[in-house]
């Protein structure tokens, strides 16, 4: 299979690959678009990010809770969000806002596949 350079892909999915590699919460993503999608809405980027979880690139994942080995308390991706699931999470516009609470806990984030990260950048 052969894969892209992120220099094949648009700006905004490059955006998208971004912030699945910073394995950052989903309103990271709007710091690393440019043009009109900046100020648009979040709709405009779903059509966006599908066809790079349909590609196998990225994982649209929740925080969930995490103990380190020292026992100190932080956040990693959950599984997945199944196919079916995303539309409505990612219609929900809360998930595209940083969380007032200042928790990220529950928040969806984006994570790079095994394929994702086999692209070249």
């Amino acid at each position: 299979m052969s894969y892209p350079a992120t220099d094949q892909l648009s700006s905004a999915e490059r955006a998208f690959m971004i912030n699945a590699t910073e394995i950052d919460i989903l309103p990271g993503v709007w710091g690393d678009l440019d043009g009109p999608l900046v100020s648009g809405p979040a709709s405009a980027l779903v059509p966006i990010l599908f066809p790079l979880v349909d590609r196998g690139w990225i994982e649209v994942c929740r925080l969930v809770p995490w103990t380190a080995p020292d026992g100190t308390l932080g956040e990693q991706p959950g599984p997945p969000i199944p196919k079916q699931d995303l539309p409505a999470a990612l219609a929900n516009a809360e998930n595209w806002e940083y969380p007032q609470s200042g928790t990220w806990l529950g928040c969806l984030t984006l994570t790079l596949t095994e394929a994702g990260q086999a692209i070249p950048r």
